[in-house]
């Protein structure tokens, strides 16, 4: 069952995932209230969301131009959708007016509301915050109500597991319910209450799920968004207050945002495409030129934003693991291309250096543990090779030697990319790679080659001491589940194996 759901959800990116679970909302609030279920006109929910989705897009493309930025229409449209979802549909005098009000300030806090071109506050949260400044309207959240729960739950919990959320969303969630105690206790209201009322009368499932988890507001390493999560759930209680202010869930996301930014790298580059390389069959390496210096760590991701006309289903954003080292002047990014590929690839394959593009959130915890003398096995499957490119060449040129054996599977000799990097470092600095071939049976063509696929015989001949050993494994995400399940059927701990952070096929 997860594996076909993993395979459903890897066919669409995170932002049209996200896009796709929120319309399913709004036709679910729809056929309630045309049951009776909600108390809204199923009419004015629809014109409520066409006004906001329209008015976002429309902003957007505005402020799109005036600032000479990447439009992203994706971005525009789920700002729509989830102000339709906490804002009461109400299309009719004033409530026309607090709509486009709120749809103007979301988009218009994108462009201005930034530092260093990197917008701080989740739109939306930020949007009926200042809408609550005025007299007569402010957020409802009337996605809460129990009678959308079960739709929130599945499209929710599909959710977090497609982008890797999952703790982050717990904890949240365990924060909250544990701020909704102690704060109960201290007013001596009833605790079962006020706990039912969290959980069947509170937007805390889409605020966690939707809000929450947005890659550009929230923190990119595991333990950033632990603490993220922790502080927005023990702000979420209404009792929460600052003087006369108290607490609503818009502010309590802005707070958390306020806290991401501040402990988050602040990185939007404008790469130049420098060359296109061929590195294997259908794969390609993009080498872009930078004009200004970043830190980041050898197997860390950044999110790519290509625009082009007639985006497909996929939208035209990618995550994309940093082949190159940060010993390098240049970015790389590894491609796999297949027959029927994306919009975004065929955008990728035919762009040029006058090409724009967008490169930001460098994120990730897949990195090279701390300890040198760690003793470490890499698997890597297909395109998943990437991070340890840019792991080997950044030893190379530290000329750091370490314990590590990588099993690198492919299907022919000709899908190896890379081949150079690794066989330098096999030379300079003592990685042990392997080479797995599930499509030839030659293997003696091959220098340190085998053939077949990565199983407990493969890795009990290589790696003997693979108990004492950490496992990086990258790849499909079916691939990294078979592998994770293959080493702890052999006794390997959960807490000895890292997986990439894989957002799904493009």
């Amino acid at each position: 069952m997860l594996r076909a759901i993993d395979y459903l959800a890897g066919k669409f990116t995170m932002y049209r995932l996200v896009m796709y679970y929120l319309l399913a909302l709004i036709l679910a609030a729809v056929g309630l209230s045309i049951f009776g279920s909600l108390h809204f006109k199923p009419l004015y929910i629809i014109i409520s969301t066409l006004i906001l989705v329209i008015a976002c897009w429309t902003v957007n493309k505005i402020f799109a131009r005036v600032f000479r930025a990447p439009e992203n229409s994706e971005s525009s449209v789920i700002t729509g959708l989830i102000l339709a979802l906490i804002i009461t549909p109400n299309p009719t005098g004033f409530g026309i007016t607090f709509l486009l009000a709120a749809a103007g300030l979301a988009m218009a806090s994108k462009y201005t509301l930034t530092i260093k071109k990197k917008h701080i506050f989740n739109p939306a949260a930020i949007a009926v915050v200042l809408t609550a400044l005025g007299p007569r309207q402010s957020a409802s959240w009337w996605v809460g109500a129990a009678a959308m729960l079960p739709f929130v739950l599945v499209g929710g919990v599909l959710l977090a597991r497609k982008i890797q959320r999952g703790r982050m969303v717990l904890t949240f969630f365990l924060s909250a319910a544990a701020a909704t105690v102690v704060f109960s206790v201290i007013s001596h209201a009833s605790v079962a209450a006020s706990l039912h009322n969290l959980l069947l009368g509170s937007p805390l499932f889409f605020l966690g799920f939707v809000m929450l988890t947005e890659p550009l507001t929230s923190p990119p390493a595991a333990k950033g968004q632990t603490w993220y999560a922790a502080l927005v759930g023990v702000l979420l209680p209404p009792q929460v207050h600052l003087l006369s202010l108290y607490s609503t869930p818009e502010l309590a996301l802005v707070a958390g945002n306020l806290f991401s930014y501040l402990i988050s790298p602040k990185i939007k580059l404008f790469p130049v495409l420098k060359e296109k390389l061929k590195i294997a069959n259908d794969t390609a390496d993009f080498v872009f030129s930078i004009n200004s210096k970043f830190t980041y760590q050898p197997g860390q991701y950044m999110e790519w934003t290509l625009p082009h006309d007639h985006s497909d289903s996929r939208g035209n954003r990618r995550y994309f693991t940093l082949a190159s080292s940060p010993t390098e002047p240049d970015l790389r990014i590894g491609v796999k291309f297949y027959e029927k590929g994306s919009s975004f690839k065929e955008a990728l394959i035919d762009m040029d250096k006058n090409t724009p593009v967008v490169a930001s959130q460098i994120a990730g915890d897949f990195i090279l543990p701390k300890r040198t003398n760690q003793k470490v096995v890499f698997i890597a499957g297909g395109i998943g090779i990437t991070p340890f490119r840019s792991m080997a060449k950044y030893l190379i040129d530290k000329q750091e030697s370490r314990p590590i054996t990588l099993l690198y599977s492919a299907k022919t000799a000709n899908d190896i990319a890379y081949k150079e990097i690794f066989e330098q470092a096999r030379r300079s600095i003592g990685l042990n790679t392997i080479y797995v071939l599930t499509n030839d049976k030659n293997e003696a063509s091959q220098p340190n080659a085998r053939s077949g696929r990565i199983s407990k015989e493969l890795i009990n001949e290589t790696v003997p001491d693979y108990k004492e050993r950490v496992f990086y494994i990258s790849g499909t995400q079916p691939m990294v589940n078979d592998v994770r399940a293959l080493l702890t059927s052999i006794g390997v701990q959960r807490h000895q194996i890292k997986v990439d952070f894989f957002p799904g096929y493009s």
